[in-house]
């Protein structure tokens, strides 16, 4: 049910929306140049949330963070062709410093693979010194043409791995390890089942020899991609000269991979979930979990008395609460906390403090109901934390599987991707003719090949030769 007129409904401008949700429920502004935008505390506590889980993951799993210059000369950054084209035209160029023309221009970085292995090559030495797991969080500059908050801007935040390994099978396994960091992110933080599989060549990143997503599909029916893991093999590790010594006496060239995702996924949680009354955020990046709205508190000083006792219980359990005691009215604060996204919240009023409990009501699906007020209740909202991401993952899942249909003909393909109807999983002959063909006539693009690579069909259906792999195809942002 629509409540806040504030917010265009999805169905009648979806762009409009999204970007009515994003300043109106206070997650960034603009800023005065174009595609920079400010994160404002709101916008930037999600950030945080899926950084410091993330951050814990990596180090788990070895890695360890470094911090990288913002500028690359412009003699390294063509060390690599490949990678050089891929990115030249969206990068940003410094050829001025203290009032003068520098001798050698400086690229903004767009991403830092030269960075990383300019400096690899000056730390590696022997085998012993492998594998080598670096993470860097830092924002990076791309001069797109057309942005949109969060999705696609010149400048976004983002975390970038970079690791060497001693042989090809570890460096592979490195790759598809982080690849099932990012969909367990997914899965237990945002809420969000991802589509997981490998990229084709000509979706790879610049540069990789495989290429991995994770793909999301947003209420418009269109895809999303929230993340990638990338397999180098030794192609940037020859070209920047890395080399060490391996137990057998010889110089040997190690194998390379990088993984990386960004405050894009913002943007996924807010497609993915969100409805006409703004925001509907999963409990484990919220900045604000639980609000209290206490009902006549300043009529009666037990219902403040309990409104702060379940805040400093709820707080002891490391829940993000807080209580509303402004002289706003409670309409006003439900349709606020609503917009905000805030997962669950909790009214206490006189009569709730007369028979002993609390209301609550459950952002992502309304549920409303009681909980008894007692020396548990702290834990058993605690607990609903789980119980939101799970229904919220279920809900979600539920909408990713009736939007992927089996293709067999090209009008079945129109026919998904003209309607906005999500994924087309297609039988494909490997060429990229046929990729760029959807591309001209559909304004699609494949979107990963999946792990399960069991053929749909026996030809492809745009030139009917025979069909070597199975591909997602849709309309993306």
């Amino acid at each position: 049910m629509k409540k806040n007129n504030a917010i265009t409904p999805q169905e009648q401008d979806f762009s409009q929306w999204y970007t009515d949700v994003c300043t109106k429920a206070g997650l960034m502004d603009y800023s005065r140049v174009k595609g920079f935008i400010i994160y404002r505390p709101y916008g930037y506590a999600i950030w945080e949330n899926i950084r410091n889980y993330l951050d814990e993951q990596f180090k788990l799993t070895g890695h360890e963070n470094v911090y990288m210059p913002l500028l690359i000369p412009r003699s390294l950054l063509q060390k690599e062709a490949e990678h050089v084209e891929g990115f030249a035209p969206e990068c940003a160029v410094v050829t001025q410093g203290g009032g003068k023309d520098l001798e050698e221009p400086l690229y903004v970085r767009p991403t830092s693979e030269t960075l990383f292995c300019d400096h690899f090559k000056d730390i590696l030495s022997s085998y012993r010194d492998l594998p080598i797991k670096y993470n860097q969080w830092c924002s990076v500059v791309r001069w797109e043409k057309t942005t949109r908050p969060f999705l696609r801007g010149s400048e976004f935040l983002w975390q970038e791995g970079h690791t060497l390994h001693r042989t090809e099978q570890e460096a592979r396994e490195e790759a598809l390890r982080m690849l099932r960091v990012y969909d367990n992110l997914g899965r237990d933080i945002l809420a969000i089942p991802f589509l997981t599989g490998q990229k084709t060549d000509k979706e790879k990143f610049a540069g990789a020899l495989e290429t991995y997503t994770v793909e999301a599909i947003m209420k418009d029916g269109q895809a999303l991609q929230c993340g990638t893991t990338h397999y180098f093999g030794q192609g940037f590790a020859e070209h920047y000269d890395i080399k060490y010594l391996d137990e057998d006496n010889t110089l040997k060239v190690p194998y390379q991979t990088s993984f990386g995702v960004s405050t894009r996924l913002i943007g996924a949680i807010i497609m993915e979930h969100g409805d006409d009354n703004g925001l509907v955020l999963p409990p484990y990046v919220a900045p604000l979990q639980v609000v209290i709205i206490p009902i006549r508190a300043a009529n009666d000083p037990e219902v403040a008395r309990r409104a702060h006792c379940l805040e400093d219980e709820l707080k002891k359990l490391n829940i993000r609460c807080k209580i509303d005691f402004s002289d706003k009215t409670p309409g006003w604060k439900y349709a606020q906390y609503e917009l905000m996204g805030v997962p669950l919240r909790i009214d206490i009023g006189p009569k709730d403090c007369q028979e002993n409990k609390v209301m609550y009501v459950k952002r992502y699906n309304g549920e409303k109901g009681f909980y008894k007020f007692d020396e548990n209740l702290a834990k058993v909202i605690a607990a609903e934390m789980e119980t939101i991401t799970r229904g919220m993952y279920a809900k979600a899942l539920n909408f990713v599987n009736s939007h992927v249909h089996e293709v067999h003909t090209y009008d079945e393909l129109a026919d998904v991707i003209l309607n906005g109807k999500g994924y087309a999983k297609m039988a494909w002959c490997g060429d990229q003719a046929c990729e760029d063909e959807i591309k001209a006539k559909l304004n699609a693009s494949s979107r990963c090949m999946p792990f399960d690579q069991t053929l749909i069909d026996d030809t492809c259906p745009i030139c009917h030769k025979k069909a070597k792999k199975v591909v997602l195809f849709a309309r993306s942002y």
